[in-house]
């Protein structure tokens, strides 16, 4: 051994911890991962969720995966949506269009994948680099010394040099740091329900979507098997919290709000009464005075969720996840967090704004409100695709 080698001691890496492995989490995993920091992702299931619907990556999502390496895995499994089919209250067709004519996307470069081959993707990327611990979660944080003490519920204590919630619009990192949920949610006055039922209708990569005034029924065919994913969704003034915890309560209060509907939707009733994997739930925002606390700091929904209404919620946790790391490189953790939302709150800001405009086409409140959709509708389908897509794509990564 040489007297230089013998002098150089390695500097520890950082250990940090990531609460929630869905997209958010393990994107930022595999950033922090590369610029240095020991990683430790803890997740309450059991192991990577599979499954569930189909969600969309633009913009500036688009280039965060190309530069995690996935783009290419990510296009051989896209949906490649064909139609979408706008029906009026008696089941009339009102206009069938090129989702990317309403979405304002572009077709041959965004994106449209199952959520479980995203989250497979994510997770195939970090695996071998980053701890996972499953069938876990945090449970108190005590950030009283210069590291963070973490309790899981699973009973173990760790310290970590930073923590970091992923673990989305419901989340508990968020809680123990900054306070209860209900004041950072802003509900924007729908409730919907989500499930898996009988492709009966012969639908194949395309969504035919049903409406009269204040609610709308709709089945989407992510491919030409035998499932579809049936949505149901309606103007609801005031939250209903009692449903929420509630699954007969809240098929009740479905059934109810659907029970003259015509077109497929006394079908989609039954089969919701029937199905294993409904999801209900207000159509909210999050929205925060600041995304961290102390050595603490949030990503995606946990601290932006910008609702279904605007297309954007995992572009944006895939973005955020990248300028939160980004934003640590060569950062203590203060000036880390700093920068992370400096750079980041106007894009996350503009995208939360899109949540009017989708409402305003999915869900309109009144028939003179539907009648003015349907006409701003067979109007896009006369007229290209649109090309720009400011909110999706204002956002400029930076190199790290």
């Amino acid at each position: 051994m040489t007297r230089a080698t013998r002098n150089v001691r390695a500097t520890p890496k950082r250990r940090v911890l990531i609460s929630g492995a869905s997209v958010a989490g393990p994107a930022l995993a595999f950033w922090l991962n590369r610029c240095g920091y020991a990683v430790t992702v803890v997740e309450k299931a059991g192991t990577v969720r599979s499954g569930g619907y189909p969600i969309d990556v633009r913009g500036t999502a688009l280039e965060v995966v190309r530069r995690m390496g996935i783009l290419s895995r990510l296009r051989d499994v896209h949906i490649d949506l064909r139609r979408l089919t706008f029906l009026d209250g008696d089941g009339s067709e009102v206009v069938s269009l090129n989702p990317h004519a309403v979405t304002g996307g572009v077709e041959g470069r965004d994106l449209e994948v199952r959520r479980g081959d995203l989250t497979d993707a994510l997770y195939a990327a970090v695996r071998d680099d980053v701890e996972f611990l499953f069938d876990d979660s945090i449970d108190t944080l005590d950030q009283s010394g210069p590291e963070v003490g973490v309790t899981f519920r699973g009973g173990d204590r760790r310290t970590f040099d930073l923590v970091f919630g992923a673990d989305g619009v419901r989340s508990h990192t968020r809680e123990l740091i900054l306070g209860s949920e209900q004041q950072f949610h802003r509900y924007l006055g729908y409730c919907f329900a989500v499930f898996t039922m009988r492709n009966t209708f012969g639908l194949a990569r395309e969504t035919v979507m049903w409406n009269s005034p204040g609610r709308a029924a709709a089945l989407y065919a992510a491919g030409d098997n035998d499932d579809v994913h049936a949505f149901l969704t309606f103007a609801q003034p005031e939250p209903p919290f009692g449903a929420f915890t509630n699954p007969a309560a809240q098929q009740d209060l479905i059934a109810t709000t659907f029970a003259d509907a015509r077109w497929e939707v006394p079908g989609m009733l039954a089969a919701m009464r029937d199905a294993d994997d409904v999801y209900f739930d207000g159509v909210t925002q999050i929205h925060l005075p600041r995304w961290s606390s102390g050595r603490v700091a949030l990503v995606g929904d946990a601290a932006y969720a910008p609702s279904f209404l605007t297309g954007q919620g995992t572009s944006l946790a895939l973005a955020g996840a990248y300028m939160l790391a980004g934003s640590l490189a060569g950062r203590d953790h203060a000036a880390g967090f700093a920068a992370y939302e400096r750079d980041t709150r106007n894009f996350v800001t503009a995208n939360q704004g899109l949540a009017g405009k989708g409402g305003a086409t999915l869900f309109p409140a009144t028939a003179q409100e539907l009648e003015q959709r349907n006409h701003r509708l067979r109007a896009l389908n006369s007229m290209p695709p649109a090309r720009g897509r400011p909110a999706h794509s204002t956002l400029i990564l930076p190199d790290f």
